[in-house]
């Protein structure tokens, strides 16, 4: 969640097409790529991030790369339509096909596998592990 924003409520926008930006493993050796096109939030981010840091305990090193700076609003249950927009509820990012969603350094391939597997558990959509090229 971002401490300032310039807008209060965001429209919903686009969540089609594939990633144009962010889609290689830049600074880890094991990265968790999306293949569908989605919103992710702060509560699936950080539910990921646990998972990985308690799988590893501790060692190596996690990278984040989406940041959840959208807001979303609703409306109460039970409102009637009109009376304008509801407020925000949750925070999200729009990650779009082949985003790379977290990179892990400085584990064994093994233990990379187990706790990005792990975090890909707490996503609601299908991810896969790829790695860096070597060479």
């Amino acid at each position: 969640m971002p401490k300032r924003v310039k807008y209060r409520k965001a429209q919903r926008g686009w969540r089609s097409g594939i990633a144009t930006r962010g889609f290689t493993v830049s600074f880890g050796e094991y990265g968790l790529q999306t293949l569908e096109n989605a919103w992710v939030t702060n509560t699936q981010v950080e539910a990921a991030r646990v998972a990985v840091m308690r799988t590893t305990q501790g060692g190596g090193k996690l990278y984040i790369r989406v940041f959840t700076d959208k807001p979303v609003t609703k409306k109460p249950a039970e409102t009637r339509m009109g009376k304008g927009k509801g407020m925000p509820q949750i925070w999200v990012a729009t990650v779009r096909r082949g985003k790379i969603l977290m990179e892990l350094e400085g584990v064994p391939e093994q233990l990379a596998k187990e706790a990005l597997g792990i975090a890909a558990h707490k996503l609601s959509f299908k991810t896969r592990l790829v790695s860096r090229k070597k060479g």
